[in-house]
């Protein structure tokens, strides 16, 4: 098969034709239709994931077609149109046995913990348990864009931040994460104050849901600001790029008894920011993380997606190829794009 593969951290990736996956027992190889690319690829890539061995193919969203199965895979055929969540499960553990499969103890992520879907094939391990019946409405370019991005922020906006009508919910960063965030509260019906320094990001997170716009590199006091645009903070807040500055901001923003949601990843020299902990005390505040969502939740999302209510396709960016995704991994963290960025072409 052809994949992008990096035999070095932060080195040029290549198209290189390497042996086709093979499915586990409990596993399924799948034929790729779309693999979104993600800002976790890069942190990958750049060597800030210890599961990661060389040489690499990146890739976890991912939105494809059942090619082949392993003999203890009971629910799943060959042809059967499938999705899964980034994080898989083993479904046996204690997490998996009480319902979260997004922090199994022994959990796999393609693209991680092995090879993933910059490919024309990728293996998934414990089929049964991980994998999603894609509904014939939704095409594998949208699909692929939900594998991450969208369904972390899904959960963290519905299940994590329980946002419901008439809330205040401040979303620092508008990159896939937080686009995906504000559509999602924005369907709730929440109040969402984007927060960004590019204009360009702004203005498609004003035609997505958000109803306030904050230049961040324009305002002194990030902070202060939402505190006086909300007449005393927000009812939930998200980080959803990961830094230190963010993580700080999306705490100080919020209300008493306020969320802090942190779905971007904090990495490298972000693992450990300072946090306002007299904030959290004098008021009560939750600091939540949010590692994707199990799939046997995808239901209401993709329920939502059918009957209109949530829009990801609008979230896409472009399209591109495998060539071309080997010239942009390199480039995410200088956040130029706006939208998503899915793969089509193999």
């Amino acid at each position: 098969m052809r994949a992008a593969v990096y035999e070095k951290f932060a080195q040029p990736l290549t198209i290189q034709d390497v042996p086709d996956p093979v499915p586990e027992k409990n596993g399924v190889v799948i034929r790729v239709g779309a693999t979104g690319m993600c800002r976790s690829d890069w942190h990958g890539w750049m060597g800030h994931d210890p599961c990661i061995r060389l040489p690499h193919v990146p890739g976890h969203e991912i939105a494809g077609v059942v090619e082949e199965t392993g003999r203890e895979v009971s629910r799943w055929k060959k042809g059967d149109r499938v999705t899964l969540p980034f994080v898989c499960g083993c479904g046996a553990c204690p997490q998996c046995a009480s319902g979260n499969h997004q922090v199994c103890d022994r959990q796999s992520q393609p693209g991680f913990t092995h090879w993933g879907s910059f490919a024309q094939y990728v293996a998934i391990d414990y089929a049964d348990v991980n994998l999603v019946q894609l509904p014939e409405d939704i095409d594998f370019v949208t699909a692929a864009s939900l594998g991450c991005r969208f369904s972390t922020s899904f959960r963290a906006i519905v299940a994590q931040g329980k946002v419901s009508a008439g809330q205040w919910v401040a979303v620092h960063g508008c990159g896939g994460v937080g686009l995906s965030a504000i559509m999602i509260a924005s369907a709730l019906r929440a109040n969402v104050v984007a927060i960004d320094i590019q204009r360009e990001k702004l203005d498609f997170a004003g035609s997505v849901g958000a109803s306030v716009l904050v230049n961040a590199g324009e305002v002194e006091d990030v902070a202060g600001a939402i505190l006086d645009i909300t007449k005393g903070g927000v009812h939930v807040s998200v980080d959803a790029l990961g830094s230190s500055n963010t993580c700080f901001n999306s705490i100080a923003t919020l209300r008493k008894r306020g969320k802090h949601l942190q779905v971007g990843l904090m990495l490298a020299e972000h693992r450990h920011p300072p946090i306002p902990m007299d904030k959290v005390i004098a008021n009560e505040l939750e600091i939540l993380g949010c590692h994707g969502m199990q799939a046997h939740e995808y239901g209401a999302m993709l329920d939502m997606v059918c009957e209109g209510k949530l829009r990801p396709e609008k979230l896409i960016g472009k399209t591109i190829g495998l060539e071309e995704a080997a010239r942009e991994l390199p480039d995410m963290n200088r956040f130029g794009s706006v939208g998503v960025i899915v793969i089509n072409e193999f």
